[in-house]
């Protein structure tokens, strides 16, 4: 830009030097003074045009990205969605300067077929895993060599990529171990199942197993949220002058109810009644004395209501110091963050998604395809390029994740996916839309559900019956899906028949439970 500007001064130069000698017996000062403000103007639209440019992302620096993924955090469980009984104060100013989305839904109900969706852009009747399931001692069953991930495509486009948190698509060694997958880095649990417990005795950074001598046998010290959100801000600091994506899979506030007690403390006695759950331990003062099982088994909690809180408050104090720190490196405006749920809201552990109105309006927790079961809150930040304080009512999910990431970092989108970009929804572009969402899970007998515009239609018990009835929801005057109106509806049913039996492909390792051609 400055050598186009050298060019213009000079041919301005050699202008008003001809008109002087054009126009001698004129008013060379008035003349003058007419060709210098031409020169000023021409010098602000083009100062305009830079910071144009400097603001449009396609010509700058290709931009950070950090996700952040909370764990069973339901739709109503953030104060901006309507929660009362605690407040989300940073989660709620990252939707305040940013876009908050109402109809985005998870991959799946339960955590691995949603972080397969997340992590390969393809619903749950095509991605690779579709279930949890375990492989012992630790792990779950991997993603193949063959799958193309998120990371693996950010990675090739000069991101450097890191994963801290939960994982769980893939035992360590595996092909679906978090180094093979795509990511530079990764600290935290390789295990979905250990995840259930706050002081694990290991952890694992990349292929090491980190053990964690403060929490062998019956000792509880280091809350393992803690020391893996330690990890996530180092990478912060290390990488600020490169190109990063960082996924952020928290385990809060998953299933066991554990929290270091200053957090507690904050809400002792003040979410009433408690009702204690007895857990693995049986016994609350064993509890108390630091006697804790650690092999996936949900601890006890003599107070579920206020621990649950302190969760989600912990929760929500890390979101803000990862939003600070990018904020202290400078590098906010070249970085997008977003914040979301891997489905809704759980009721183990001694979780009180009742009291807590987790799953806000809708119908369904954890498990279910109801809404409840599945939509889920998404909030994105980005200064200068997202509209402050906006809400979104595009209808989106989780396979859409690659294909934003993809057009966000200018590499190229591949074919067999899902999902569509919401990058023009951010950023206040024409957004495409889609025709149809599916899922489709394997647990409880077998369950499929489409949203096809305003229509929501659900099949259960497949594995008795493979050609099940099905429900069908306006969620325009429904939402709580409440009212089945199938029998209304025989063409709208017809329809989303076709959808599930076109969608879903058949998988050798996760079945409804039946023979299938």
């Amino acid at each position: 830009m400055i050598d186009i500007l050298v060019i213009y001064t000079l041919v301005f130069q050699l202008l008003i030097y001809k008109k002087m000698r054009s126009n001698h017996k004129g008013n060379i000062v008035e003349q003058v003074t007419k060709i210098l403000t031409g020169i000023i103007l021409l010098f602000t639209i083009l100062g305009c045009n830079t910071k144009n440019m400097n603001n449009d992302f396609s010509k700058n620096l290709k931009p950070n990205i950090i996700y952040i993924l909370a764990d069973d955090l339901g739709y109503g469980d953030l104060s901006l969605t309507g929660q009362v009984k605690f407040s989300t104060p940073n989660i709620d100013k990252l939707s305040k300067d940013g876009i908050f989305f109402t109809q985005h839904y998870s991959g799946s109900t339960v955590c691995a077929p949603s972080r397969s969706s997340l992590m390969t852009g393809q619903h749950t009747g095509h991605t690779f895993i579709r279930g949890n399931k375990e492989v012992q001692p630790e792990g779950q069953y991997p993603l193949d060599s063959s799958i193309v991930t998120v990371a693996e495509l950010l990675k090739s486009g000069g991101y450097v990529t890191g994963a801290f948190g939960k994982w769980g698509l893939g035992y360590p060694s595996s092909e679906g171990e978090p180094n093979n997958q795509g990511f530079d880095e990764f600290y935290g649990f390789n295990c979905q199942r250990f995840g259930h417990n706050y002081y694990p005795p290991h952890l694992w950074h990349n292929q090491t197993k980190e053990v964690l001598k403060e929490n062998q046998g019956q000792n509880i010290e280091i809350y393992a949220p803690d020391i893996i959100h330690e990890q996530a801000i180092s990478f912060l600091e290390k990488n600020k002058d490169t190109t990063f994506f960082m996924y952020y899979p928290s385990i809060i506030p998953h299933a066991e109810l554990l929290a270091p007690e200053k957090y507690i403390e904050k809400y002792r006695g003040k979410l009433l009644p408690e009702k204690k759950y007895k857990g693995v331990d049986n016994n609350y003062v064993e509890l108390k004395e630091n006697k804790y099982q650690k092999d996936g088994g949900y601890s006890a909690q003599a107070e579920p209501h206020a621990t649950f809180a302190a969760m989600i408050h912990l929760l929500d104090e890390q979101v803000g110091e990862i939003r600070k720190k990018v904020e202290d490196l400078g590098i906010a405006e070249n970085t997008i963050i977003i914040f979301t749920s891997d489905n809704g809201p759980h009721q183990e552990g001694g979780a009180d998604p009742i009291y807590f109105n987790s799953n806000s309006i809708f119908k369904g927790y954890k498990r279910d395809l109801y809404e409840g079961g599945i939509r889920v809150p998404l909030i994105a930040y980005w200064p200068e390029n997202i509209k402050a304080n906006s809400t979104s009512d595009h209808i989106s999910a989780f396979w859409d994740f690659l294909p934003t990431a993809c057009e966000i970092a200018q590499i190229k989108t591949p074919q067999k996916i899902d999902g569509i970009s919401f990058l023009p929804e951010l950023i206040g572009g024409k957004q495409r839309n889609h025709e149809y969402l599916y899922w489709e899970f394997m647990e409880q007998g077998g369950k499929q559900a489409v949203r096809f515009g305003d229509w929501k239609g659900i099949r259960l018990n497949m594995s008795n019956m493979a050609k099940a009835p099905i429900e069908l929801y306006n969620l325009t005057s429904d939402v709580a899906e409440q009212n089945n109106i199938a029998a209304e509806n025989p063409e709208i049913v017809e329809k989303i028949v076709e959808i599930m039996e076109r969608e879903h492909t058949y998988s050798e390792e996760f079945s409804f439970g039946y023979e299938e051609n």
